[in-house]
């Protein structure tokens, strides 16, 4: 995996961040497919959403939001469809005929509800905001289809990485062949639940079974999204180890909410 700034050398979690410039951790995801997950360096937006906040939801004015949403569409390339996420397992074909189509002038997160998106059009791009929740990005370049999935608890117990794999069969990829990364997101040493739900989610998802650093019950949601691409037959996958909670290079809710605070949302992006 490349963890790379905008156009620069690798990212350094110690070094100071120039706000100005929008820092993004480049993902491979094979020829012809840009990804990659924005961090909270590069945008216009003032404490406590600083600074590249894409969120819409967050109390953030709407007009630094759609001028930081521009500059994720310049860095990708393509204009960038977002949903309203809900924490779900629907998904949205964009650009598919009788679907949604991305309209430079309409809102840039006019797709409606769903907490997954696919698309096979070059040149449009697809976006997931999450701040603790899972980003999943997914390609595959021979068949020019790419998707994302926005995995939160409720997503990863009800099977949204499923559902989005049989979105992007039925818009033409084949499952072993498509490429996947799991983004940054709150580790299963931090993000502390109830033990009867931790008992409820593990046992349709094993993988998620996890407990905190203090010893306390606790929900491995990244390693549960690894676990069902695995066992859906998906043979490339990148997992970005960095903790939301633990690494402030990018926004996360459970923490801003200890500290008393709001804050902002990063994004996974994806385009052919």
């Amino acid at each position: 995996m490349s963890a790379r700034g905008a156009a620069d050398g690798p990212v350094d979690a110690d070094a100071d961040v120039d706000l100005d410039a929008p820092v993004v951790l480049a993902v491979d995801l094979g020829p012809g497919v840009r990804a990659g997950f924005t961090t909270r360096a590069g945008g216009v937006s003032p404490a406590p959403w600083d600074s590249w906040n894409l969120g819409l939801g967050v109390q953030d004015e709407a007009t630094r939001v759609r001028v930081n949403r521009a500059r994720a569409a310049a860095w990708l390339g393509a204009p960038v469809a977002f949903s309203t996420q809900v924490h779900g397992t629907d998904v949205v074909r964009v650009g598919s005929p009788g679907g949604p189509a991305l309209d430079a002038g309409s809102p840039p997160d006019s797709v409606g509800d769903a907490d997954a998106l696919v698309t096979t059009g070059a040149g449009t791009g697809l976006g997931v905001l999450v701040a603790d929740c899972v980003p999943v990005l997914l390609a595959d370049g021979d068949a020019g289809v790419v998707a994302v999935a926005h995995a939160g608890r409720r997503g990863v117990d009800g099977g949204v990485v499923g559902a989005v794999l049989e979105a992007m069969r039925a818009a033409g990829a084949r499952v072993g062949r498509v490429r996947a990364a799991v983004g940054p997101s709150a580790c299963g040493s931090c993000y502390e639940v109830p033990a009867s739900l931790r008992d409820e989610v593990a046992r349709a998802r094993p993988a998620t079974w996890s407990t905190t650093s203090w010893g306390t019950a606790a929900l491995d949601l990244p390693a549960g999204v690894v676990a069902d691409l695995e066992s859906a037959g998906v043979e490339s996958v990148v997992r970005v180890e960095a903790c939301t909670i633990e690494d402030d290079r990018f926004f996360s809710h459970r923490r801003a909410v200890r500290q008393g605070t709001t804050t902002g949302r990063f994004a996974g992006l994806v385009a052919l």
